[in-house]
């Protein structure tokens, strides 16, 4: 039966991971006033008939703290490149030269640093929801183990542990946050 549990408890964790993962690529995309080529991520292109991420068609650096250099692999990609940047949504406004792509990435005022705030915590949210939800099924599986002949002293260890396993998830979200809140409101 220990079996068992160990593999929920792995199971578990390891979904959990997966939902921290999720939330640091969530929280890369917001932005925090400074230029960083991790913006774009998320960012699809239509390169011939087939929507494919910006890293597969350009090389992608920043050359300061305000602007990001959008290099494509072939030069008649440039203005499909900057549709894409422009239809994601992301508030940049990409320069062509010719040669490459210049995104001046503007300052944060008051206002957009608490919206992108906001935005964080909402991330954050929906994480910690992830979390409980796989809390729930580590205990339904733990259940389903008493149903077929776990001890109930066992049982409630088990779901003692799974719950000392979310908080630290939890946890790590929240300091997840922080940091990112903090990154946020530094000007």
């Amino acid at each position: 039966m220990t079996e068992e549990l160990e593999m929920i408890f792995d199971e578990f964790k390891s979904s959990n991971g997966k939902t921290l993962i999720h939330l640091e690529n969530e929280l890369t995309k917001i932005r925090a006033g400074k230029a960083s080529p991790a913006m774009l991520n998320g960012v699809m292109i239509e390169y011939y008939g087939s929507m494919t991420p910006i890293q597969q068609v350009a090389n992608i650096n920043t050359s300061d703290a305000r602007t990001i250099l959008v290099q494509p692999w072939e030069k008649n990609m440039l203005s499909e490149i900057a549709k894409g940047i422009i239809n994601s949504n992301l508030g940049l406004n990409p320069q062509n030269n010719g040669e490459q792509l210049i995104i001046s990435v503007p300052p944060l005022n008051e206002e957009r640093r608490r919206d992108l705030v906001k935005k964080a915590k909402a991330e954050a949210e929906h994480a910690k929801v992830g979390v409980r939800n796989n809390r729930k099924d580590a205990i339904d599986m733990i259940k389903d183990l008493k149903n077929d002949g776990l001890s109930e002293d066992m049982a409630k260890t088990a779901e003692e542990e799974v719950q000392k396993i979310t908080n630290g998830a939890i946890k790590k979200v929240d300091d997840l946050v922080e940091i990112k809140e903090k990154d946020i409101m530094t000007v």
